[in-house]
């Protein structure tokens, strides 16, 4: 009988040890950040390993991060069409996303389309990130000055105020340091160059370390 004790022991003792590595595994899993935008996150005219996504993941492995960072910018995507396509990313992803950096509105204001939709747009994008269990990064952006001040005024206070709303980080400016800087510009004056994009992802990267910090 006591022979019958021991092997029981033992047998929890398996049971225990292999719970505890399946926990483990569990936990030691990349965290996944999705960079959800228009060309600013696509990486637009830019070669391989150049683009937002990239050099994110390569800044956060560097500080010991084991995390994958998944591009999903299209080029030319309004807040409308970012929209459309938020269920269909999220389906074909192995792994749903730990962080969402939500990048649109950009376009939409080019286009002089109303903030209000974008807003709307943005709104239902957040909540849809949240409801897969996503931590939601909002990144703002500043409209032209020659769309007027009004306009300018709705376009830029509505990142902030979806951010409040939803209950999510904000940050700021999507190209802080490299708007209005040719040297770290393509030649449209617009989009970034590798340069540039380096000078974005040192400048987000202490709140995207904040957010995956908070992930359980």
């Amino acid at each position: 009988m006591p022979e019958l004790g021991v092997r029981s022991a033992l047998y929890q003792m398996a049971l225990l040890f292999g719970a505890l590595f399946m926990s483990q595994a569990v936990l030691a899993r990349p965290l996944v950040v999705l960079a959800y935008g228009d060309s600013l996150t696509a990486g637009y005219q830019l070669p391989p390993g150049q683009g937002f996504a990239p050099q994110l993941e390569k800044a956060l492995k560097a500080k010991g991060r084991d995390v994958t960072v998944v591009g999903a910018g299209v080029s030319g995507d309004t807040s409308t069409q970012g929209r459309a396509r938020v269920n269909w990313v999220l389906s074909g992803m192995k792994q749903k996303p730990d962080l969402v950096v939500l990048e649109l509105g950009a376009n939409d204001m080019l286009r002089g389309q109303p903030p209000k939709t974008a807003r709307a747009n943005l709104d239902a994008m957040v909540k849809a990130f949240k409801a897969k269990g996503a931590r939601v990064l909002v990144a703002g952006m500043r409209a032209n000055p020659t769309l007027g001040k009004a306009y300018v005024t709705e376009f830029e206070t509505m990142f902030p105020a979806v951010a409040k709303a939803n209950g999510v980080s904000l940050y700021p400016f999507f190209l802080d340091g490299v708007a209005a800087q040719p040297g770290l510009q393509l030649a449209d004056g617009m989009h970034p160059n590798g340069k540039g994009v380096q000078v974005m992802v040192k400048r987000i990267l202490p709140a995207v370390e904040r957010e995956l910090a908070l992930i359980k």
